[in-house]
C-alpha cells in the first residue's frame, strides 16, 4: 500500500502489532527520549505518545527502530526502487533483461512531483512554534530540536521543484538566543546542497526562503538523507519509495509539502548567525555550541490529524541506523559507478559513520608482479574526494581477490584480513590539516583535523594471536592489557591531561621495542581496556571517534623517510579521551528513575516491550 499520511502509516504498524500507544502524559523534556532509548534498545515497537505535556499534538518515534520494521514500511515499493537504481548504475541492464526492468521507467516517471491546488491537507490550520512538542533528548541540549526535519530550498529565481534541495539539517526550536515563535536555528555542515543555495542568495537581494517539513508519509524523511545519483531529485525519490507522487503547493511564495504533518516557513537571514547547540548527536557525544544561520519564522502550518515525527540520536546504533541499512540496500550497486574499481563501501555505523570507512577495491595495475597497494590508493583518493565520503577520517581499504568473498560489512573478519597483510612501513598514507566532520571533536579545531588511509593488498605476512610475550611488561601508568580480537590489544593508559600527554604513547612505543610481538600488529591505548574489549562495537566507537590520525597514531620502531611515516612493529592508536573532546552523552539520573516506573510491574509499558 502507499501511505497518504504519517497517521495512516502509524495505523498500519499498529494493525500488525508493531506500534503501541502511550496514553499518560509524558514530558518532552528528557522523559520521552529516555522512553524511546529503552524501547529501541529492546528492539521494541514504534511509539505513539498521545499526550505530550505542553502540546496539543501527539508525537511518534521509533518508526524505523528495527531493520525489519523499516523494510515493512516500504515492502510494496523497495524492489521497484532498487530496479530503478540498478538501471541508473548500468543502463545496459535493460537490454540484458528487459522483462525484469520493464516497469522501472514507469516507476520513475509516475513518481514525479505533482502540484496540488485542491485537497491540500497541510493548509488545515496554523499553530506556533511553542505549541509544537518541545522535545529535548539529552541534559546538556541547548533547547528543543526538530530531529527528523526535511528542509526544502530552491535556487534564486526558481519555482522548478526538480531543482529543489531537500536535506535533513537539524533545527533548534527554542533556547539560546532564539526569540520564541519568531526565530529558529538551522544547522547544516560541509558538503550539503543547501550551502550552494545559501551562497547564491548571498549575492542577491532576493530573500532566501525555506520550508521545514515534518512528518508526511515515511518516505519523506528517508528521502531527505538519501545520497541520490545526479539528476534524481529527493521529491522524485520520495514518490518512488512511497508509491505515491510528492504533492506540493505554493503559499506566500513558499513551497509546502501537501501531505506533510507540519511545515514551518520562513526566511534565512543573510549574514546573521546565532549560537546553536549543544546537541546530543549521533557520534555518542554532544556537538557543541557554534554559530549557525537563523531562520525568521513566518507561519507554521499543520494538517488536521497532525503527528509530530521525531527520533532520538546518540551513541550508535540508534533509530537512524536503519537509514544507513536501507541506503545500503538501495545503492549498493551504485558504488562501482560512483567509485570505479570499488566493489563495496561500509561507512561503519557503530563508529559514528564518518570516523571509519571500510572499502574493498580492485588491484589491476601490475598483474605480472608482486601484489602491493597501487590502484587501491587511487581509489582511496577518489573516495576522499567525493561528497559525504570525503568526511571519512580512517579509511581502511583492501584489495579484492586476495581471498574469496572479502566483505567489508563483516567487520571482525575484515579487520583480521587487513591486519594479516598490512605493512605498517609502507601502507599508511596521511592527510594532515584538512577538513573532518563537523560533529567530530577529535581533531585540532572545528571541522579541522586529519585523515589516514590504511591500504592492504597481497599475501598474508603474519599470523594474529592473543598471547603476549612471557616477559611482557608495561611502563608505569599503563595497565590491564586486554585483547579485543586476534591481533588487536587494548591497553589502559595514563589519563590524558594536556599536550604533554601525547608523549605517553611515544614512551610506550619505546618501551615495547624490547619485545617481539609479531602477532599483535595493532594496539589501542584507551581509558578502559576492559570496556574496549567487551564488544566489537565498543572497540569501533571508542577507537575511531577519539583519535586524530596525525596526533594519535604512534608506532613501535617508528621512522620518517622523505616525509613518509611508518613503523616496523605494532601500530599504536591513542584513543584516550582528551580535554578538547566533546562530552559523552549520559542520561539524566532523575529522569531515568522516573521512567523506571513505566517499565516496572504495574507500569504502563510493563510487558509491552
Amino acid at each position: 500500500m502507499s501511505y497518504r499520511s504519517l497517521k495512516q502509516a502509524a495505523l498500519d504498524l499498529e494493525k500488525h502489532g508493531k506500534l503501541i500507544r502511550i496514553k499518560s502524559e509524558v514530558d518532552p523534556n528528557l522523559e520521552m527520549a529516555e522512553i524511546h532509548r529503552r524501547v529501541f534498545d529492546a528492539k521494541g515497537p514504534a511509539l505513539l505518545f498521545e499526550n505530550v505535556k505542553g502540546s496539543p499534538f501527539p508525537a511518534l518515534s521509533n518508526m524505523y527502530g528495527t531493520h525489519e520494521r523499516t523494510e515493512f514500511l516500504f515492502r510494496h515499493t523497495l524492489k521497484k526502487v532498487q530496479k530503478v537504481i540498478e538501471l541508473k548504475a548500468d543502463p545496459t541492464n535493460f537490454l540484458k533483461n528487459p522483462l525484469r526492468y520493464a516497469s522501472a521507467p514507469f516507476t520513475a516517471l509516475s513518481a514525479l512531483p505533482r502540484r496540488k491546488r485542491l485537497n491540500t491537507p497541510i493548509l488545515y490550520g496554523k499553530t506556533t512554534i511553542d505549541k509544537l512538542p518541545q522535545i529535548k533528548s539529552w541534559p546538556m541540549d541547548g533547547g528543543a530540536f526538530v530531529t527528523l526535519p526535511q528542509v526544502v530550498t530552491l535556487p534564486p529565481h526558481s519555482r522548478a521543484v526538480m531543482q529543489s534541495n531537500v536535506g535533513m539539517y537539524r533545527v533548534q526550536l527554542s533556547g539560546n538566543e532564539y526569540e520564541m515563535n519568531k526565530e529558529i536555528g538551522l544547522h547544516y555542515q560541509l558538503h550539503r546542497g543547501i550551502g550552494v543555495h545559501h551562497t547564491e542568495y548571498n549575492k542577491l537581494d532576493e530573500p532566501f526562503r525555506a520550508s521545514v517539513v515534518v512528518g508526511g508519509p515515511p518516505s519523506y524523511a528517508f528521502s531527505a538523507i538519501m545520497p541520490l545519483p545526479e539528476g534524481l531529485s529527493e521529491m522524485t525519490f520520495a514518490g518512488m519509495l512511497g508509491g505515491r507522487r510528492y504533492g506540493y503547493t505554493w503559499q506566500n511564495n513558499h513551497l509546502l509539502a501537501t501531505d506533510a504533518d507540519f511545515v514551518i516557513t520562513g526566511i534565512i537571514r543573510k549574514g546573521e548567525q546565532k549560537p546553536e547547540g549543544p546537541f546530543g548527536d549521533h557520534l555518542g557525544y554532544y556537538s557543541l555550541e557554534h554559530d549557525f544561520p537563523v531562520m525568521e519564522v513566518e507561519n507554521v502550518y499543520h494538517r488536521k490529524d497532525a503527528i509530530w515525527h521525531f527520533t532520538v540520536v546518540g551513541r550508535p546504533p540508534a533509530e537512524d541506523s536503519s537509514f544507513g541499512y536501507l541506503i545500503h540496500q538501495i545503492v549498493e550497486l551504485l558504488a562501482p559507478q560512483e567509485f570505479p574499481g570499488i566493489k563495496e563501501i561500509n561507512a561503519v555505523d557503530a563508529a559514528g559513520v564518518h570516523p571509519l570507512l571500510l572499502a574493498v577495491g580492485s588491484e589491476r595495475y601490475m598483474p605480472f608482479r608482486e601484489r602491493k597497494p597501487e590502484e587501491i590508493l587511487t581509489q582511496a583518493t577518489r573516495i576522499l574526494g567525493s561528497g559525504q565520503t570525503s568526511l571519512a577520517k580512517f579509511l581502511i581499504i583492501a584489495a579484492h581477490g586476495d581471498v574469496p568473498n572479502l566483505n567489508c560489512h563483516d567487520i571482525a573478519p575484515f579487520f583480521q584480513h587487513v591486519l594479516e597483510r598490512i605493512d605498517w612501513t609502507r601502507d599508511l598514507h596521511f592527510h594532515t590539516r584538512t577538513t573532518i566532520d563537523t560533529l567530530d571533536y577529535s581533531g585540532s579545531g572545528w571541522n579541522e583535523g586529519s585523515k589516514v588511509v590504511m591500504a592492504c593488498c597481497g599475501d598474508k605476512i603474519r599470523d594474529l594471536g592473543t598471547e603476549l610475550p612471557q616477559d611482557f611488561t608495561l611502563p608505569d601508568g599503563f595497565s590491564k592489557p586486554n585483547f579485543v580480537q586476534r591481533g588487536i590489544l587494548a591497553i589502559q593508559g595514563i589519563k590524558f591531561t594536556g599536550t604533554e600527554s601525547y608523549q605517553d604513547c611515544e614512551q610506550l612505543a619505546q618501551h615495547l621495542e624490547r619485545f617481539d610481538m609479531p602477532t599483535t600488529p595493532l594496539i589501542v591505548v584507551c581509558d578502559d581496556s576492559i570496556f574496549l574489549g567487551e564488544t566489537l562495537n565498543n572497540f569501533l566507537w571508542a577507537t575511531f571517534t577519539r583519535a586524530n590520525p596525525s596526533h594519535d597514531i604512534h608506532g613501535v620502531h617508528s621512522f620518517t623517510q622523505f616525509k613518509h611515516w611508518g613503523c616496523k612493529g605494532s601500530l599504536i592508536i591513542d584513543a584516550r579521551i582528551k580535554p578538547h573532546h566533546a562530552p559523552e552523552l549520559v542520561p539524566d539520573a532523575a529522569v531515568s528513575r522516573k521512567v523506571d516506573k513505566l517499565f516496572s510491574k504495574g507500569g504502563e509499558l510493563y510487558g509491552k516491550v
